[in-house]
């Protein structure tokens, strides 16, 4: 782990400090565990309560909390995105050396730059490019005609299939699946008939795809993820989806065939949203949603009822239920 000054990590997050600068700090904990040689934050106000009684070497806060701290701090206008940035001078993901592991397996057409670190069991198949300091951890397949750019990290066992294109800086967690053939069959008398899915994917630079995400190689056109989108863990994209810069997407959400999501989205986790929809930019869905019409205007959308007694929610549901009727006796005595 890295040695810093309070003084250097100031310098680095663009905070204003106040308290001895000359203060070494080794790691970054909670306020509540951090010791004497690390750095805490205070980016939520629930927290506050324990600022006066933290044992950290110094705080990150916002100006407000400044004069309740009893510890130096750096004064930030958004904690949470000074942290965000800090934990990433002590991150404690090992460093690939570059080279190529003896047990790795790479075509004869494929080209892997000098500087990529391709570890044990790898397979890189005929005509893919990997970029420069590109890390394949081990067990990564990338099929043919694929290619990586520069600076991205594939996790283990991440597998591309043929025809996939990563920007830079690209990361993919463990188990990942990108390029998966679509949903696609036609029924006839005699059983589904498969649709040969023919497009590829194309996924932008920076951005972050979760561990079990699987994103569908397209029908025809490719699936696509632009610049900056972030993918959580155990996400589902089907075939010719398109989703837009910087949308970010939560766990376990599934997204069906052909549907077009904007720019600056945020979908929440467990969502649910149905084939060839559109979906504006900027466009929040709350967890568990069902999305099955487009949405046209930004804003914050939900859809489901609230969590209850079992009891209770039942005499809703059935409520629910005789609405319509409600509805067309309300109407009939609105007449009247």
């Amino acid at each position: 782990m890295p040695e810093l000054t309070l003084g250097a990590v100031a310098q680095a997050i663009g905070a204003e400090c106040a308290g001895d600068a000359a203060c070494v700090i080794t790691g970054i904990h909670t306020l509540q565990q951090a010791g004497p040689s690390e750095i805490a934050f205070l980016a939520n106000g629930a927290y506050r309560r324990h600022l006066k009684e933290t044992r950290a070497a110094a705080v990150i806060l916002a100006a407000g909390f400044a004069d309740e701290c009893p510890v130096p701090c750096l004064v930030v206008a958004n904690p949470y995105l000074a942290y965000a940035r800090l934990s990433q001078l002590f991150s404690t993901m090992p460093v690939a050396k570059a080279g190529i592991h003896p047990s790795a397996v790479i075509a004869p057409t494929a080209r892997v730059a000098a500087t990529a670190a391709i570890g044990p069991r790898c397979v890189i198949g005929e005509h893919a490019v990997i970029g420069e300091r590109t890390v394949l951890q081990p067990g990564v397949v990338i099929g043919d005609r694929s290619r990586v750019g520069a600076g991205c990290l594939l996790h283990a066992n991440v597998t591309l299939y043929h025809d996939v294109q990563l920007g830079d800086r690209v990361t993919v967690h463990g188990s990942a699946v990108i390029g998966s053939d679509g949903f696609g069959f036609a029924s006839s008398p005699e059983g589904w008939v498969k649709i040969a899915q023919n497009g590829g994917v194309r996924i932008g630079s920076d951005v972050e795809i979760g561990a079990g995400t699987t994103i569908d190689r397209g029908a025809l056109d490719d699936t696509v993820l632009e610049d900056g989108v972030i993918v959580d863990n155990q996400v589902q994209i089907a075939h010719n989806v398109r989703i837009g810069q910087g949308t970010a997407i939560a766990g376990c959400t599934a997204i069906a065939g052909s549907t077009r999501i904007g720019k600056g989205c945020t979908i929440a986790g467990g969502v649910g949203i149905t084939g060839h929809l559109t979906i504006a930019d900027n466009v929040h869905i709350t967890a568990m949603s069902l999305i099955s019409k487009s949405i046209d205007e930004p804003g914050a959308y939900s859809s489901g009822t609230a969590m209850a007694p079992t009891q209770e929610w039942r005499k809703n549901a059935v409520r629910f239920l005789q609405l319509d009727q409600l509805f067309r006796r309300v109407s009939a005595l609105e007449k009247k």
